[in-house]
């Protein structure tokens, strides 16, 4: 969805603004900013080594211990890497508001890792299907930890104030499920800001993927639709549940709209320098997120120059089958662990 060529547009956003206020100070900002990213990760490595990774113990005193052997190879964790938690949350509110403690914080539709690699200079994109059955943890209404249990994903940012509190269980959720992966970073957006957002870069162009007529008579299966306004936000929100597998056609048609935003939004940033810091303005009250002034500004000088196109877009594959009341996503972790080898990590010369 939208929301990760959002964090996009917030890179730029924040460098304007700091440009037009004068450069004075800029350089020590940066210098703030990666020390800041690195704390806020709860790890600071992968614990593949948990997943039957077997590696070398008779020679201890060659081994790197975030070094993984993956296939016959040797791979090394990349800490120059910077990763996102990007959220779309289930809420209609114009504005984000804190609720009271219990289950009213909203469920994160749509959930994506934005990774940006300096070492190749590229953008990758990590889809998480919001029914994956993972490790939730559980609060009552008092905001006390009651226990853990099998869950939709998606369910846990639900739990929580709804702001910085409810963003941080999630992001614990998905860096368990990425076996404690470092996340540096997140942003939460309401869908209701998808209309304001989409409209601003101009409209998406898509090809619709499935029926969508009961949601918007615009929505034809086969036709290229030309996104705006509550279209671009039923094409990426709605879904029939009665059908089985919604959930999975909906990801797929969020993928699809990334890719078209991402490249609408590089266009009438081209054409309008003020663009970003008009749509961060715009979507300010309706976002919640611990990116910083100070970080944005150690990350928009090379970031700007990131190669990214469609295949950096991708999905953990799995399964999806008819849980006792809900549709339950399992991912294959054989992928899984295979993308976050190819993602995460780079390949070492090592010989035993």
């Amino acid at each position: 969805m939208g929301r990760v060529g959002k964090v996009f547009l917030i890179v730029w956003a924040v460098l304007m603004t700091i440009i037009a206020g004068g450069l004075a100070g800029f350089e020590a900002m940066r210098l703030f900013g990666k020390s800041n990213l690195d704390s806020k990760s709860a790890t600071s490595t992968p614990m593949l080594d948990q997943a039957n990774v077997a590696y070398s113990t008779d020679t201890a005193e060659k081994w790197e211990s975030d070094w993984v052997r993956y296939n016959g190879e040797v791979y090394d964790y990349n800490e120059d890497i910077i990763t996102f938690l990007i959220m779309g949350i289930d809420k209609d509110d114009k504005t984000v508001k804190e609720v009271k403690e219990g289950t009213d914080g909203g469920q994160a539709d749509a959930l994506f890792l934005l990774v940006l690699n300096p070492h190749d200079e590229s953008i990758k994109i990590i889809g998480i299907n919001r029914n994956t059955m993972t490790d939730v943890d559980i609060y009552d209404e008092y905001g006390r930890y009651m226990t853990t249990m099998i869950a939709q994903i998606a369910v846990q940012h639900g739990f929580g104030n709804g702001m910085e509190e409810s963003c941080e269980y999630q992001v614990k959720a998905v860096s368990n499920l990425f076996y404690q992966l470092p996340i540096h970073g997140y942003a939460a957006i309401n869908m209701s800001a998808i209309p304001k957002i989409n409209d601003m870069v101009g409209g998406v162009d898509v090809t619709v993927l499935e029926d969508l007529t009961k949601f918007d008579k615009k929505l034809v299966e086969g036709e290229q639709v030309h996104l705006e306004g509550d279209t671009a936000f039923r094409y990426v929100k709605c879904r029939d549940i009665s059908v089985f597998g919604s959930s999975d056609r909906r990801l797929e048609r969020q993928r699809q709209y990334l890719n078209a935003f991402i490249k609408a939004a590089r266009a009438a940033s081209s054409e309008n320098n003020n663009t970003a810091i008009q749509i961060f303005t715009e979507i300010s009250d309706a976002m919640v997120t611990n990116i910083s002034a100070d970080e944005v500004s150690y990350l928009a000088p090379d970031m700007i120059g990131y190669s990214f196109d469609s295949t950096d877009l991708m999905m953990i594959e799995g399964q999806t089958t008819r849980g006792e009341d809900f549709e339950e996503f399992y991912v294959d972790e054989d992928d899984l662990y295979k993308k976050i080898i190819e993602v995460f990590y780079e390949k070492v010369n090592y010989v035993d």
